[in-house]
């Protein structure tokens, strides 16, 4: 571990530095050290994408340090409160942690389901082929995970456009994953989380009017740039054929985990923060098809992997004195948006949440799609970078995939046009409520 700090630090030292000034700027300046830490844990995520999970560990260990030496949390001081703060948070981390590992198999399950390899079929042949399939990876996006759709996505277009996709293309492919994941609690873990939190999934199916508009916006400039980079062809296989199954096993997967969290937070509201549900449901779900189609359970130590780097970036969020934030507005949904191109929208969507007072359709579209910006600020965008290199390239990514920022500004006004800005109740403090009038409360506060 010393010799990678030492050679990660060596490699990229000017931007450490430049990172470190920047964080003493900010403590100079009254920042709280909670948030340098935390900012320096995302700039160095950004920086040294070869080691995204020993960076968020080490982020971790020096927030906790320092809250343990000096500021205490929010529970208490010491590893009592410590303690305290993780026996209120294992069990959102648990779910997180049940549906990142399930959903990795759910994807393969419907990569395998043939699905992908027939949706050639149905593209038109000029540039409007291009932007139909990002319509596709759009829909796909909307009830599987948008970094599944992103790769499947990624998969197609190496097929139908001959191995050459423009860049400005493959920044469209991860807009229209993350568009897609933007209004449905089981596109986007940003919005699962939400959907875990309490937040009621009809509150963030509002983003779809953003993201609707942005795929207009950034759609056709993108399929009209891929048409001239690299004509698309049409030579799916005509035998290939469904393996409906395995399909079926997706829909029931997806349904038992709606299903589970409906379930739990209508009529036991008052356990539901006490295990993870829904988590549960979805592996209960997953070992019981298991004896129809065998799951991919390879796939299990890299899901593994990433999903300790997201629920590390959450736990570190979740320590963070969000009193100190700016109020929750329109304003600061807004710009939101940007800074989750820069930083990870996990740890941004945590703080929202534990904020309060949003709006929360359209939290969900600025950091489910602001992150489309950059290549580094969305999991969609982090993998299919992994499967198209090329991509790794900020000034690339903004020079040829500059119709993104322009989609996530004219669809964020369009929704403020049309929807107007209603920010929700504290949906923990409703909860709250709800739960002091069951009777077990209510005897419980009499004794």
């Amino acid at each position: 571990m010393k010799s990678l700090m030492i050679r990660m630090l060596s490699h990229e030292r000017g931007l450490f530095a430049a990172a470190a000034v920047i964080a003493a700027a900010c403590a100079a300046l009254g920042v709280p050290v909670d948030f340098v830490l935390f900012g320096l844990t995302l700039a160095g995520v950004a920086l040294f994408h070869h080691h995204t999970l020993y960076v968020a560990l080490i982020g971790l260990a020096a927030i906790v340090i320092y809250k343990l030496a000096v500021t205490g949390f929010n529970t208490g001081p010491g590893f009592g409160g410590l303690t305290l703060h993780l026996a209120h948070e294992w069990v959102i981390l648990a779910n997180l942690l049940g549906l990142l590992l399930g959903f990795a198999l759910l994807s393969n399950h419907f990569e395998e389901s043939r699905v992908p390899a027939v949706l050639p079929r149905y593209l038109p042949d000029d540039w409007k082929g291009g932007f139909v399939l990002l319509i596709m990876i759009f829909v796909l996006s909307s009830f599987l995970d948008n970094i599944a759709a992103a790769l499947i996505g990624g998969a197609v277009a190496r097929s139908v456009f001959r191995g050459k996709v423009h860049i400005g293309y493959l920044a469209a492919i991860v807009a229209a994953a993350n568009a897609g994941g933007s209004g449905s609690v089981v596109g986007d873990t940003t919005t699962t989380m939400m959907w875990i939190d309490g937040v009621a999934p009809i509150d963030v199916l509002e983003a779809f009017v953003a993201a609707g508009v942005a795929v207009l916006v950034f759609g056709i400039p993108a399929a009209l740039q891929q048409h001239r980079y690299s004509p698309i062809t049409k030579d799916a296989d005509s035998a290939v054929k469904i393996d409906w199954p395995r399909l079926i096993i997706v829909t029931f997967i997806l349904v038992t985990a709606i299903a589970v969290n409906v379930v739990i937070n209508v009529r036991f509201s008052a356990v539901s923060d006490s295990f993870p549900f829904i988590g549960a449901g979805v592996w209960a779900a997953i070992l019981v098809t298991s004896l129809w189609r065998r799951p991919n359970w390879a796939l299990l130590p890299a899901a593994l992997k990433g999903s300790v780097f997201l629920l590390s970036l959450i736990l570190c969020a979740s320590l963070m004195p969000v009193e100190k934030l700016p109020p929750s507005s329109w304003r600061t949904a807004f710009g939101l948006g940007f800074v989750s191109a820069v930083f990870d929208n996990i740890p941004l969507t945590a703080l929202a949440l534990k904020q309060g007072g949003y709006d929360w359709g359209y939290l969900a579209y600025a950091v489910g799609f602001g992150g489309s910006m950059i290549w580094f600020g969305s999991s969609a965008g982090v993998a299919l970078s992994n499967m198209y290199p090329q991509a790794k390239s900020v000034g690339l990514w903004l020079k040829h995939g500059w119709h993104i920022a322009l989609a996530y500004v004219v669809g964020f006004f369009v929704m403020l046009a049309v929807l107007g800005w209603h920010p929700n109740a504290p949906h923990k403090t409703i909860r709250a409520a709800v739960s002091l009038d069951t009777p077990a409360a209510t005897a419980y506060s009499a004794s």
